[in-house]
């Protein structure tokens, strides 16, 4: 019997990333539906669950995407509140790569060094990866500020985080690098998910300070968010910093992604988010 992913995006077209790495993962067929929300999607999910028998449901799987994790996170709950007894399919949730990028970069910084009671910090962390990885410091025992270049936005993420996770997280505000440069004066961690090609502290930022630790960077356009390092960093020692670049860690993005598609096969049963994710990526660091 065939594996059918259902890809469920929030966005005009479901993402060409996500269709391509549906298939590495082991789907031997991937749908895709686009512009969904927790208002059209029923038919959908209950043309997944009610088309193959008990045995048979670990055959299909449905993988939720979209630029914008709050509609993505109001999807994921919608299409598991269809779901009942004996009638369910695996459900995926990684908006904007949120869950598994995220998941890779604070994995390798947690197998670079010891997280718990550090100061993090996350630069333009707003979105999709910021708040997630914003989340899994925090889980790891960090004290994680999240940067946006208005307070209001930091706050908005730093309570939807709260809500969804039960953890604090404190929003700063910074309009320009040399601002962003002070917030992380006192860090040990400094991770960057900002925009492509937006570089958001530069070398003399974070070279010269003696209590960072640890950097990481999601941006794999040129420039890159943190001036000074380059994507391909792969725990690389940078003025006696521990330097992660998009691609460094990217590898373990990937095979984070593949290896949760492939999950979703086992049974019918599995609910990948954010805790089972970021579970995953540990064990392969």
């Amino acid at each position: 019997m065939k594996k059918l992913l259902f890809q469920f995006d929030t966005d005009n077209y479901p993402a060409v990333f996500d269709t391509v790495v549906a298939y590495d993962g082991g789907a031997d067929h991937v749908i895709g539906h686009a512009n969904l929300t927790p208002d059209n999607v029923r038919a959908l999910v209950e043309g997944a669950i009610f088309t193959r028998p008990p045995k048979k449901k670990k055959n299909t799987a449905i993988f939720i995407g979209g630029s914008n994790m709050a509609a993505g996170q109001a999807l994921f709950n919608a299409v598991q509140s269809y779901f009942f007894a004996g009638f369910q399919v695996s459900v995926m949730l990684d908006s904007n790569g949120s869950n598994t990028t995220a998941a890779a970069a604070v994995a390798k910084l947690a197998s670079s060094g010891a997280l718990n009671g550090k100061k993090a910090v996350v630069l333009a962390g707003t979105g999709p990866v910021g708040q997630r990885a914003a989340v899994m410091l925090a889980e790891e025992g960090a004290d994680v500020t999240i940067v946006s270049r208005h307070i209001e936005n930091a706050g908005i993420a730093c309570l939807s985080m709260k809500e969804r996770f039960n953890v604090d997280l404190t929003p700063a505000a910074a309009v320009d690098s040399d601002e962003r440069g002070e917030l992380i004066a006192k860090a040990n961690i400094v991770m960057a998910t900002g925009a492509a090609g937006v570089e958001l502290i530069k070398p003399e930022h974070w070279q010269n300070n003696s209590k960072l630790e640890m950097l990481a960077d999601a941006n794999a356009t040129p420039p890159v968010g943190i001036g000074g390092t380059d994507m391909m960093d792969k725990g690389l020692d940078r003025h006696g910093k521990i330097v992660w670049g998009a691609i460094g860690f990217g590898s373990l993005k990937l095979a984070l992604h593949r290896a949760c598609i492939a999950r979703l096969f086992e049974d019918n049963k599995q609910v990948l988010d954010a805790e089972l994710i970021y579970q995953l990526a540990k064990e392969m660091a």
